[in-house]
């Protein structure tokens, strides 16, 4: 292992923070009253997706879609920031931040994997001193959100392939990850040392 370099993978929603970030965002940017609404308007969707007849980047693409779509991306970003200015430092586990510091200080390589938007998580990574940010992304046209998500829906085994496309020599690292949920099950298995629910 000593002479291999470290890379460590955190997830984010539930891991690095002590609540889901995406909801905890679409109260924040859009009002409550919005928020609210458009969950009813997508329950029936809500509903297939609890029995496991939907996929869930479905349904969160077409909430996101809802609440986004129209926007400019100058906009969206704006309200990243502010919600790490106004809610995001409360979210992140003590524990985690220090352990993040704890990796930071050894030399090893961090990454954040995330099946959240980018665009609300990398204000949460540069105060936490990572600067790579593997997540959702989504479609921009002439500077306006289309609703679309641009990428795979960074959750389960697209986390590994993510990191897969960053790292391919898998021989040549000692990986260490951690998670909270289901989503995870796959990096913590890909992973030399994997830790489920470490921070809590």
């Amino acid at each position: 292992m000593s002479e291999k370099k470290v890379v460590v993978a955190f997830d984010f929603d539930g891991t690095l923070t002590c609540r889901d970030t995406l909801l905890e965002f679409m109260k924040f940017s859009k009002g409550p009253t919005a928020f609210y609404r458009a969950f009813l308007l997508f329950s029936p969707f809500l509903l297939l997706y609890k029995a496991g007849l939907y996929p869930n980047w479905k349904i969160k693409e077409k909430i996101f879609s809802y609440l986004y779509k129209g926007m400019s991306i100058k906009t969206f970003d704006a309200h990243c920031e502010a919600f790490f200015e106004g809610k995001g430092r409360a979210l992140i586990r003590p524990k985690a931040w220090r352990a993040v510091r704890e990796h930071l200080r050894a030399g090893h390589e961090t990454l954040i994997l995330t099946a959240s938007v980018v665009n609300w998580v990398r204000p949460f990574g540069r105060a936490l001193g990572i600067g790579r940010v593997e997540g959702t992304l989504i479609e921009v046209s002439d500077g306006v959100i289309t609703g679309r998500f641009l990428s795979p829906n960074c959750y389960g085994a697209e986390k590994v392939a993510r990191l897969r496309a960053l790292f391919p020599d898998r021989g040549c690292y000692y990986l260490t990850a951690y998670g909270d949920s289901r989503g995870d099950r796959e990096l913590l298995r890909y992973a030399d040392e994997g830790h489920l629910r470490f921070f809590e």
